[in-house]
């Protein structure tokens, strides 16, 4: 790889990544209540606000359901990229061979780019249905709900994975001095027989 520098700063975002796609999964802030309309909300004056928990994540809609696996997928594959990326890093000795590191790199950046994806799209097909019922005339007004602070955070989780896929990806190439293989040329001379055929 061309610098070490490079794959530190890889790590550090990834797992910067990792940490926002653990938050956006475990925080139940991926939508949250709208008061439109002519509905005045009264707050008490001790300031406390009475929240109910999910007691089941049966009880969530099938679309947070599908993305809250999708996240969960994506925080494996950040796990075990950044793993990977340990094991191939200039700066760790886990692999003594040399040729091998770079494909290892290649590999972790993969796996982080195919994780910045399972955050993006999830979180972006929420926020795409929040916004699609919170326009819609045949959603109650009581009902509408506005993107929560998950969706953002998401948002910035699988950008960050992102960027440190593509930076792995991008920099992870065979040093100059190793063969990736020979090419063999032959002469026709040497192999064909001197008989003319017609």
């Amino acid at each position: 790889m061309g610098s070490v520098g490079v794959q530190i700063v890889c790590v550090a975002l990834g797992v910067l990544g990792l940490i926002g796609a653990i938050v956006c999964c475990a925080v139940p802030r991926w939508k949250v209540s709208s008061f439109t309309g002519s509905n005045i909300v009264t707050a008490q004056s001790t300031g406390q606000h009475q929240c109910k928990n999910y007691d089941s994540l049966l009880v969530l809609q099938s679309d947070l359901q599908a993305a809250r696996a999708l996240t969960i997928i994506s925080c494996m594959f950040s796990c075990l990229s950044i793993l990977i990326l340990f094991c191939g890093a200039d700066f760790t000795t886990c692999v003594e061979n040399e040729d091998a590191k770079p494909k290892i790199s290649l590999v972790a950046g993969v796996g982080l780019l195919l994780a910045g994806l399972l955050v993006i799209i999830p979180v972006s097909w929420s926020a795409h249905i929040i916004v699609r019922d919170f326009n819609s005339q045949l959603v109650p007004a009581a009902q509408k709900k506005e993107l929560g602070a998950c969706i953002f955070v998401g948002w910035g989780a699988g950008a960050l994975l992102l960027l440190a896929g593509g930076l792995l990806c991008c920099f992870s190439r065979p040093k100059s001095g190793s063969s990736g293989g020979t090419a063999k040329y032959y002469s026709n001379g040497a192999s064909a027989p001197n008989k003319n055929y017609v």
